[in-house]
């Protein structure tokens, strides 16, 4: 399976769409996109996760330098996410208290435009 990207702008925010799986091999063209969108001036991202299949310590480490990114900027960086399996490696790694993980990309616009 390979790794299908896209985004599109919803008010002040940047949707990224992610569909596939996220390893070692397809991460860099994550990490790329997001790069590329911050230094663009896209502070505030959301990534959906819903048609991940897989994700490594590859991938881990590409949402963590994404966030890394944004929070440089005072951005956020909140995944949309409701697979069991996905989120269990983030339960495991301790990622949900750094991540902001919602079950639609509406829920995740509304929670950061109600801080």
């Amino acid at each position: 399976m390979d790794l299908k990207l896209d985004h599109y702008t919803e008010g002040d925010t940047e949707i990224v769409v992610v569909e596939g799986e996220i390893d070692v091999y397809t991460a860099p063209r994550l990490r790329e996109l997001l790069i590329d969108l911050v230094n663009k001036g896209n502070f505030h991202l959301v990534v959906n996760m819903e048609k991940v299949e897989f994700l490594d310590s590859t991938g881990l480490g590409v949402l963590v330098g994404g966030l890394k990114r944004v929070r440089a900027h005072d951005g956020t960086l909140d995944l949309v996410c409701t697979q069991e399996r996905i989120l269990k490696i983030f339960r495991i790694t301790g990622l949900t208290k750094v991540f902001g993980i919602h079950e639609t990309v509406q829920e995740a616009i509304d929670k950061r435009s109600s801080k």
